[in-house]
């Protein structure tokens, strides 16, 4: 199984990019979020994290392999769970993503079926099933942060983020106050090497905000 391929990008289409890897080319499909990302880095070596599946049907004798890429390996892992819930797969997973892992998992979480209904394929129905599964499970890919999402934020250490989300929780704030917060701290482009850090920061800003 193939789980990254790293080479040349030598084309980027509405649904997929073509990159070169020493003698062959391969065609790699991506979801919406990430062509947008890949657009401007046409010959440059990219590295995609990449998921197999074989489309097709067996009864119909005409099976085809098919790479999907991805910037992460968070962003794969999210894909993965989206494609389990039932009625959704990998056809409709790439038409629905045309937003940022972040977003789509904050909008999870937060249990906004009409935010996900209004995605490419997915509907009211789906919706629901998503929440259903998946809500309990989306913490750590909502308060993704990545120098491919954010290019105006530094690269911050995933668990670094989400240890910080789980003391802001532990001392009596919502879930979503505490995203707000960090979101907040981290927009201030400083550097947070320590949960503390990351805190006093937070709360310099909190602070400064009703000051004034």
């Amino acid at each position: 199984m193939r789980t990254r391929i790293t080479g040349k990008l030598i084309a980027v289409e509405e649904d997929h990019a073509v990159i070169e890897a020493g003698p062959f080319e391969y065609e790699v499909l991506v979801p919406d979020f990430v062509r947008s990302r890949l657009q401007g880095r046409l010959n440059e070596d990219v590295r995609l994290h990449t998921i197999e599946y074989i489309e097709g049907n067996a009864a119909g004798g005409r099976m085809t392999p098919r790479l999907v890429g991805f910037l992460s390996v968070v962003e794969r892992e999210f894909f993965e769970m989206f494609c389990s819930v039932d009625g959704v797969g990998v056809k409709k997973a790439l038409r629905a993503m045309v937003r940022p892992v972040r977003d789509v998992a904050v909008q999870i979480e937060q249990q906004d079926t009409k935010g996900l209904s209004a995605l490419p394929g997915v509907g009211p129905a789906t919706a629901e099933r998503v929440v259903a599964k998946l809500r309990r499970k989306m913490s750590r890919f909502a308060l993704l942060v990545s120098s491919h999402d954010e290019p105006s934020r530094q690269d911050v250490p995933r668990d670094l983020v989400q240890m910080t989300f789980e003391a802001l929780l532990t001392l009596g704030h919502s879930e979503a106050d505490a995203r707000r917060m960090i979101d907040a701290a981290l927009d201030t482009k400083e550097k947070f090497k320590e949960v503390e850090d990351l805190l006093r920061a937070i709360y310099r800003n909190t602070f400064e905000r009703s000051a004034s």
